[in-house]
């Protein structure tokens, strides 16, 4: 009874397991999609997998980031390097221009100093050659002159020798009335304080009259050649005195100390010399006085 039982149950849990199979099969199908539904659930997916990408950790973007920008850094370095030497070159191609500019420059400069100087050159010693020529000019026509005053000089000392001793006469000779209007004469060119009046030929600037030759005033002027006024021509020109001798004039621009003799100029030897920077009469009596004079050709 029990083996029975037990048989049935078996055969019940077989047609339940039979009847359960299909079942789910059936249900198996009913929920498997059809092909087209499938595409369409695959087209609806996939936008959820495009997304996948974008949802990218930011970390990964911040290397990736990183990356582009220290590449645009580096292309950045490397175009700034090739503009600086591109830079250089073309400054390095400007300076050898203008060295070379300048360098030519320098060189005309250079020539045209040298054509100047070589023109200067010339013309100097043009300059200087006319200036012998007329030295040399000037010297014969001095000889000339020289020769023609030395004759001269020599006639007019020739005849002041024959008047010499009748003059010295005449002085001895001379009325009272004579000496005393000659002293007036002489009077008026009288210092009253000669030390304080007279001035040296530095002190007056410098000589400037005319110049007696060095062969001519040697033959008839310095310590060695003394005459006496007396013996002289006289001749009043512009208030001023003068008097001729060795074929020259020459008249007193200082005045005779006052202290000299009122006769020197009939008794005292003079002389004419040659001080320093002018000429200057001296009396022998009085030899460190010197009375500034000057020459005159008429």
């Amino acid at each position: 009874m029990l083996k029975s039982a037990r048989i049935m149950t078996a055969a019940i849990v077989l047609l339940l397991l039979g009847w359960t199979v299909p079942a789910y099969s059936g249900q198996d199908q009913q929920d498997k999609p059809k092909p087209k539904e499938q595409d369409k659930q695959q087209k609806q997916a996939k936008p959820a997998e495009r997304r996948k990408p974008d949802a990218r950790p930011a970390a990964q973007d911040q290397r990736e980031a990183k990356r582009q920008q220290g590449q645009q850094r580096s292309q950045q370095q490397a175009n700034g390097q090739q503009d600086a030497k591109r830079q250089q070159q073309q400054d390095n191609s400007k300076k050898q221009e203008q060295q070379m500019a300048q360098q030519q420059q320098d060189h005309q400069r250079r020539a045209q100093q040298k054509q100047q100087d070589n023109s200067a050159r010339q013309q100097q010693q043009q300059s200087r050659n006319q200036q012998d020529q007329q030295q040399q000019n000037r010297r014969r026509q001095d000889n000339a002159s020289n020769q023609q005053q030395r004759q001269a000089a020599r006639q007019q000392d020739q005849r002041q020798s024959n008047r010499q001793q009748p003059n010295n006469r005449s002085v001895e000779q001379r009325s009272p009335a004579q000496v005393h209007q000659q002293q007036a004469a002489w009077r008026d060119d009288r210092a009253q304080s000669w030390q304080s009046e007279h001035r040296s030929w530095q002190q007056r600037g410098g000589y400037n009259g005319y110049r007696v030759p060095v062969d001519r005033f040697q033959s008839y002027y310095g310590r060695d050649h003394g005459f006496r006024f007396d013996t002289l021509q006289v001749r009043y020109v512009g208030g001023h005195r003068r008097f001729r001798y060795g074929a020259y004039w020459f008249g007193l621009v200082d005045p005779w100390p006052e202290y000299w003799s009122d006769d020197w100029y009939d008794n005292d030897d003079m002389y004419v010399d040659y001080y320093g920077d002018g000429y200057y009469l001296y009396n022998r009596r009085y030899p460190r006085d010197r009375i500034a004079i000057s020459f005159y050709l008429n």
